[in-house]
């Protein structure tokens, strides 16, 4: 009888070049103790592949050429994708009694999600701005490194359990209950759905072609790199934002230890210097 995967331990050799191919491509980086949150992951990837285990999926990804498929899909694996509806509403808060009034009327609003996960941040934002601004003058951005949760917040399709983070009002609004194949699960409606544009990318390149944002919103997402990457990637972030645009973090992040232009309003939202015109 075969010995299932899950009692087959993960092995030094094999943990440092799995997370090591993560660090490269992420930037997040994972240190000795997280062998069964890499194992619990990828046991499920090996049996698809009928690998005896993981010295054997090591050496085929070491045959790949780097961006291959299966490159992605291990990165599709590992990272964590952890989000919900409002969450920290404070941030939310922000957005519409702060940024909102303060807005450069001759354009519109810009809005990034930099890590947006199955899209319940950027969808938030959107009824957020929605609300704020009935003129529609708002953009919202969403990317991920993941291609498949990036492929669904584009379909925008959650469980009905998703909804209890959700005004009531504003789940009326916006979004639908499913039906037949659909039942238990919850739809962001298609008006909306269309205003957010989900894109694969990932945030160690150059991704300056977005173009620049009056607020991004990267939120516990730093808590996994090293003081280096997050230096590196606070200063293209801060590139990317109009003056006066603000970056905000997760509550539990803080921006204190890193070199930047940027200022600190309240804990987890920083501005960049420079006077929006009203």
């Amino acid at each position: 009888m075969q010995q299932s995967l899950t009692s087959r331990p993960l092995g030094p050799g094999e943990f440092a070049y799995l997370t090591g191919v993560l660090y490269r491509e992420t930037g997040i980086r994972m240190v000795p103790g997280k062998e069964a949150l890499v194992s619990g992951r990828l046991d499920k990837r090996l049996r698809a592949l009928g690998m005896s285990g993981y010295p054997e999926y090591v050496r085929f990804l070491k045959g790949q050429p780097e961006g291959a498929p299966e490159w992605r899909q291990l990165i599709n694996l590992l990272t964590t994708n952890e989000t919900f509806f409002f969450r920290e509403q404070q941030h939310f808060d922000f957005l519409r009694d702060t940024v909102v009034p303060a807005r450069e009327r001759g354009r519109p609003l810009r809005l990034w999600s930099a890590a947006s996960s199955t899209g319940e941040e950027a969808y938030t934002a959107a009824m957020v701005l929605s609300e704020a601004l009935p003129d529609n003058r708002w953009e919202i951005v969403g990317t991920d490194i993941s291609t498949r949760v990036v492929e669904g917040a584009q379909l925008g399709i959650y469980p009905l359990t998703a909804a209890e983070k959700i005004p009531r009002q504003l789940l009326r609004k916006y979004c639908l209950r499913g039906r037949d194949e659909f039942d238990g699960s919850m739809a962001v409606g298609r008006p909306l759905r269309q205003r957010v544009n989900f894109l694969r990318h990932n945030l160690m390149e150059n991704l300056g072609h977005l173009g620049k944002f009056d607020v991004i919103m990267l939120r516990n997402v730093m808590i996994y790199f090293d003081p280096e990457t997050k230096r590196q990637l606070v200063g293209r972030l801060q590139e990317m934002l109009h003056p006066g645009g603000y970056l905000i973090v997760g509550r539990s992040e803080s921006l204190n230890s890193i070199p930047s232009k940027l200022a600190m309003v309240e804990p987890s939202i920083y501005r960049i210097p420079g006077q929006q015109r009203g």
